[in-house]
């Protein structure tokens, strides 16, 4: 039978991002990410809080242009972590997500909040002279 690990995540950083270089030298970034859903008639929410760990360049970019509240989204597979505690010797484990790639939802070191205008696909100089009164949509 076949396996597949592949996880699909959108949600806004919870952290800035910490950015290490293990022995090799390779950079390795950990992400705090918080993903909302909303479930039932009422619509409440449910956060889930995962750990995102990012490598090599993809690290440091992150590092660089991302802060606590930036908005991502992450494709990846999951990882299951076991190490034993050592204030009371018990057994832990979690599950955290090392990213494939990671894509910035905002530009800039803005972070994205609400109300602002960020271009898509086209760039804002491609627009006409004039602006965008004339355009009837």
């Amino acid at each position: 039978m076949a396996n597949l690990n592949k996880v699909f995540l959108m949600g806004n950083l919870t952290r800035d991002p910490e950015l290490r270089y293990i022995p090799s030298g390779q950079a390795v970034s950990t992400l705090g990410l918080a993903v909302n859903n909303k479930f039932g008639k009422d619509q409440k929410e449910d956060v889930l809080f995962i750990d995102v760990d990012v490598w090599g360049k993809t690290a440091e970019n992150c590092t660089q242009y991302l802060h606590k509240g930036s908005p991502v989204f992450i494709e990846g597979r999951l990882r299951l972590q076991q190490w034993d505690d050592k204030t009371s010797g018990q057994k832990r484990s979690k599950v955290s997500v090392t990213a494939n790639s990671v894509q910035f939802l905002s530009s800039g070191k803005s972070g994205g909040g609400a109300g602002e205008r960020f271009p898509d696909s086209q760039h804002e100089s491609d627009s006409p002279a004039g602006g965008d009164d004339d355009v009837p949509f």
